[in-house]
């Protein structure tokens, strides 16, 4: 699903304006991931980045290049696990939230 412009700039002042909404877009992308469906978990942590902290200052913190995370959380991006789980602890900072992992059946 191609996003269009107007739904990304709905998401960005969403996220700029709800900090409950932010931290459900950065708790889902990661729930995502952990339940294997990757490519949708990366896509909402590409849109929690551009929404908030954005790819430049995200690079700088971690140390890689903006193209590099950007690339990463592409539809063809494979972040090995050291760089996503930096990033992830990163983010959580910036959105003051320590989010934990809980075993279910």
């Amino acid at each position: 699903m191609v996003n269009t412009k107007e739904f990304k700039e709905t998401i960005q002042k969403r996220a700029l304006e709800d900090p409950e909404f932010r931290q459900g877009l950065l708790t889902e992308s990661i729930e995502s991931m952990l339940a294997g469906d990757i490519d949708t978990g990366k896509s909402l942590l590409r849109d929690y980045i551009k929404a908030t902290v954005g790819f430049s200052a995200l690079a700088k913190e971690v140390n890689q290049s903006p193209k590099a995370i950007m690339r990463m959380f592409s539809e063809d991006g494979n972040p090995n696990a050291s760089k996503l789980f930096i990033i992830i602890h990163t983010l959580q900072k910036h959105e003051g939230i320590n989010l934990k992992v809980k075993a279910t059946r």
